[in-house]
């Protein structure tokens, strides 16, 4: 990662991740990023985090992937780990308790949906604070926390879009639109799934939000062959473009059995056995 305010994935790390270089697919570490941040964010609605800490912790797990595979750690582990970290940082900090109890309660149901069964007839049980497996949890929450800090150099400074891109709305005379404002809000959150607040400044994705909006809703922007707007946000068209790609693949069409899928990988057990088995 360069040591920069905010710090981004070098070329190599973005063309060969450690976790393609283990043998993950791209689609599917594309995904695992994706769900993993999903967690992150419905668990953070849960605790009653503030959006900004839930934002910094995923992109403190998108940075993490850049440094570490897959196989070596599970997002679960991460993701709580990301979670936990950004709460301090943000300067509203979590139990532990509540953050383990929230996370298998996530994933207790998402497993139970993989099953088949009726999402409304799923019952969580409370796991005991004595039992084995609540005492996994918190030492995998604590080992999350510490190898987060370790591998990103306790470089853990985040650098938001939201406020930049209000600024270029301004600047293009977008504010009255409130279509155009709230569909680049949503972009912004919804990139938070794809690895892009790792890999460009937040002036370029608050700019491709703005295109990639612009475009959806036939809107007219202010451009010359020669000067077009995106290079007034020190933008380029080839990462706006890349950048919109991320964004765009979220929404591709997957089966029931993919989605499934994903959700059975959160552990590193489960993902290096379903690597074995896809073997020859």
């Amino acid at each position: 990662m360069s040591r920069i305010l905010t710090p981004l994935a070098s070329l190599s790390q973005i063309s060969k991740s450690p976790s393609r270089e283990d043998g993950i697919p791209q689609e599917m570490e594309e995904d695992l990023r994706a769900y993993g941040c999903k967690l992150i964010q419905q668990a953070g609605i849960l605790l009653k985090q503030n959006q900004v800490a839930m934002a910094t912790a995923q992109v403190l797990f998108q940075r993490f992937w850049y440094i570490t595979s897959m196989k070596q750690f599970g997002i679960g582990d991460i993701g709580m780990g990301a979670l936990y970290l950004a709460s301090k940082l943000e300067e509203c900090p979590i139990r532990m308790r509540d953050l383990i109890n929230v996370y298998d309660l996530l994933l207790s149901r998402a497993k139970f949906s993989a099953q088949g069964q009726p999402a409304d007839s799923f019952i969580y049980e409370p796991m005991s604070y004595y039992s084995e497996t609540y005492y996994d949890l918190k030492d995998a929450l604590v080992v999350a926390e510490m190898q987060i800090l370790k591998r990103l150099g306790f470089n853990v400074q985040v650098q938001l879009p939201f406020g930049t891109m209000v600024n270029y709305l301004q600047v293009l005379l977008l504010t009255e639109r409130d279509d155009v404002a709230q569909k680049a809000w949503n972009y912004l959150n919804d990139a938070l799934q794809t690895p892009v607040y790792a890999v460009y400044p937040p002036s370029t994705i608050a700019a491709a939000c703005i295109f990639l909006t612009c475009r959806q809703l036939a809107v007219s922007l202010p451009s010359e062959a020669d000067q077009p707007w995106w290079e007034l946000f020190d933008a380029n068209l080839e990462d706006i473009m890349s950048i919109c790609g991320y964004i765009q693949r979220l929404y591709r069409p997957r089966t029931e059995g993919e989605k499934d899928l994903v959700t059975k990988l959160v552990t590193k057990k489960e993902l290096r056995k379903w690597l074995e088995d896809k073997k020859p």
